[in-house]
């Protein structure tokens, strides 16, 4: 079995045992079987139970992932029947399971996430192209939001997903616009109406589905990736339902190369529950006839970037948090954070920015593209 793994390792430049950064040490005998029979779920559940190491996981995945090695190894029949028919039968992000993700994700601790993330509390990926340090970047990324929805003073913004309060208190603070926040994490509702103390914000702990007011601009910065290809359609009738007939709207999200309709096992079991990637085409699907597409912006890259920042930060601060979590966790969470950032850097996940407007724009979409931020947090 040591022979077949490393047979298929080998169009990927991995060496079992070898001595360069993304080769992997192998410590129990066992791994070969039980990777190979139960595919990624295992291969993950064998890092976080110590059966493995390697250097630099995110070279690893950037190796495994750009050969497309997960696409050539299946999981055990029995289970792959299992994930598959849970995503014929289950419509798992319904809205009595709406916040399944915000306890099981985001509820995990603000002490984590703070530690994390910039000072701006912003669970997203970071907007590099001018910036030196994730503070800037991140800042960079929401002034880039708020140029592109030509927001102004006064504006009733409503935001989707609004984490901690990132967009919420730069667009007020910055911007002077009114913004109403709903998330399904009853933490980061408490930080965030603390964070953005004092400022024209307000927020609620709600799902998307029972929104029922207008608003000038709509934003929802990395929440489309828990909605669902069930509900995709459903979430744009929502902000067309919901937006001012001159108002525009901007989705940033993750995307995939590729329609799906289950998440990657692993990643479902243990860090984001109920999720799924959108493509391209079920995005454009869902808003036809709803939006005129104005904007797409790919900037995927970037992400690699920020989640290797998040991965030093959490390292860094790592002494600070492990009286409040176990070895296996800390195992789970570097190797959450180094898979995605190998992920994007082998261009197998994308970042997209979508502008939408009701009718279109008479004259053209466009934005002011300098680039300069001013701290306001």
């Amino acid at each position: 079995m040591e022979k077949l793994v490393q047979k298929m390792l080998e169009p990927s430049d991995i060496r079992i045992g070898g001595k360069r950064a993304w080769d992997i040490q192998i410590h129990d005998s066992s791994f070969y079987e039980r990777v190979v029979s139960g595919g990624s779920l295992a291969l993950g559940e064998s890092y976080m139970d110590g059966w493995w190491d390697c250097e630099a996981l995110d070279q690893f995945f950037e190796r495994i992932l750009g050969n497309r090695l997960d696409k050539k190894v299946k999981m055990d029949a029995k289970l792959l029947q299992l994930v598959m028919l849970k995503a014929k039968t289950i419509i798992a992000q319904r809205k009595s399971k709406a916040y399944e993700i915000g306890k099981r994700h985001y509820d995990i601790g603000n002490d984590l996430f703070t530690m994390m993330l910039d000072k701006g509390l912003n669970y997203s990926c970071a907007y590099w192209e001018n910036a030196k340090t994730l503070d800037e970047a991140q800042e960079a990324k929401l002034d880039l939001i708020c140029r592109k929805m030509g927001l102004k003073a006064g504006m009733k913004v409503l935001d989707i997903g609004c984490g901690w309060g990132g967009f919420a208190k730069y667009a007020a603070k910055k911007y002077g616009a009114n913004v109403h926040g709903i998330s399904v994490s009853r933490e980061q509702v408490k930080l965030a109406n603390r964070f953005c103390r004092g400022l024209d914000v307000e927020i609620k702990l709600t799902d998307y589905r029972s929104v029922k007011e207008k608003f000038d601009r709509i934003v929802s910065i990395g929440m489309f990736e828990h909605v669902g290809c069930r509900n995709y359609r459903t979430f744009m009738e929502v902000i067309r339902r919901c937006l001012k007939a001159d108002g525009l709207v901007l989705l940033h999200t993750i995307g995939g190369n590729t329609s799906a309709n289950s998440n990657d096992p692993w990643i479902d079991k243990y860090i984001f529950p109920n999720s799924l990637l959108p493509s391209a085409k079920q995005i454009t699907a869902a808003v036809e006839g709803l939006f005129i597409i104005e904007d797409c912006h790919s900037f995927g890259q970037d992400y690699d970037k920020t989640l290797m920042v998040w991965y030093d930060n959490f390292i860094k601060n790592w002494n600070k948090l492990k009286d409040a979590y176990d070895q296996r966790f800390y195992r789970m969470w570097s190797y959450y954070l180094l898979s995605c950032a190998g992920s994007f850097r082998s261009r197998r996940n994308q970042l997209w920015q979508f502008v939408f407007s009701k009718n279109g724009i008479k004259g053209g979409y466009r934005y002011r593209k300098e680039v300069g931020v001013r701290s306001v947090v």
